[in-house]
């Protein structure tokens, strides 16, 4: 019986053609939705950095994320309107969707991470105030970059290039959750001593330097240089992912939460989780809740790579 598959066709190189700027890029759907995404995120960080209420390692990861996305905002437009696609250094067809769905994870996390552990403890007045509309700027900015996404990414039987497509994207999401696991195993003590958990922090160093330089070789248009096809790396690396993060899936919260291998089952049982503490440092996670994130995530991160695997089977790549 005849099967009918439905593909996306994936460019391993970019086409010569140059495209020519003009103002009317800003008139476009597009044009417009980056004209809010600048603004956005330019009222974000200026109505923080008006009252500097910033200070401590969240804060400075919101305004971070704001400043960073005005400004490769701003570049992006402003290649737009030049017309300067073909002279920017990284592949066109893949940098503005990679950087919107890696916006849009930042402002998502700022805009969940900013309010919940700094400006909830602020005094009510100006400063928090002025919190709280750029929280709610940095949410309009999240569905703006998260809209580009949808509107931009590849569709069946699209020649487009690999970023656009549910594993390229896939693997900007993967490379965003592990770096949000390394943010929560910081602390050595999570992980020192048990070779079990220890190969699991290198699972995760592993997974996110592969699909690191997968997002990198497309940017930068270098796929022809591995010694092997591109789409059978791609299936090798979605495969050993998998593979790797079966085992950190069992392995992590088995060390951390079975008492047969010296692990807390209860959060009551972590002293660092205890109410004085809490309130002394309320910017800070305790190790149990850190340990519980990192199992969360972790599957959550399976999950991705699972979905990659499956995905990349469905995509025919052409040189053009």
């Amino acid at each position: 019986m005849p099967v009918t598959v439905t593909r996306t066709t994936i460019t391993t190189t970019t086409s010569s053609s140059t495209t020519v700027g003009s103002a009317r890029a800003l008139t476009q759907p597009l044009g417009l939705l980056r004209l809010l995404q600048l603004i956005s995120t330019c009222v974000a960080f200026s109505l923080v950095a008006s009252v500097g209420a910033w200070t401590g390692p969240m804060g400075n990861w919101a305004m971070f994320t704001w400043c960073f996305c005005f400004a490769v905002t701003l570049i992006i437009l402003i290649v737009e309107l030049g017309g300067l696609q073909a002279h920017f250094p990284l592949s066109w067809r893949n940098f503005p969707i990679t950087f919107a769905c890696y916006a849009a994870l930042f402002c998502l996390s700022s805009s969940i991470i900013y309010p919940t552990t700094y400006v909830q403890f602020l005094a009510h007045g100006r400063t928090r105030d002025h919190a709280i509309a750029a929280t709610t700027f940095s949410c309009v900015a999240c569905l703006a970059y998260a809209t580009e996404v949808a509107w931009t990414r590849a569709r069946p039987g699209e020649i487009t290039g690999y970023m656009a497509t549910v594993p390229g994207l896939l693997k900007v999401f993967e490379t965003f959750v592990a770096c949000i696991i390394f943010a929560f195993i910081s602390e050595p003590i999570l992980y020192n001593q048990k070779p079990a958990l220890e190969w699991c922090v290198a699972v995760y160093a592993i997974c996110f330097i592969l699909a690191g330089v997968t997002i990198l070789l497309n940017l930068g248009d270098c796929t022809n240089v591995l010694p092997i096809p591109f789409p059978t790396f791609l299936s090798g690396l979605a495969l050993l992912s998998v593979l790797f993060y079966a085992t950190a899936i069992v392995l992590w919260p088995l060390y951390q939460f079975d008492q047969r291998y010296q692990g807390q089952p209860r959060r009551s049982m972590d002293p660092s989780c205890t109410r004085s503490i809490s309130y002394i440092q309320p910017n800070t996670v305790c190790f149990w809740d850190r340990r519980l994130a990192v199992s969360i995530l972790t599957g959550i991160n399976l999950l991705a790579y699972v979905s990659d695997l499956v995905y990349s089977t469905r995509l025919v790549f052409v040189k053009v």
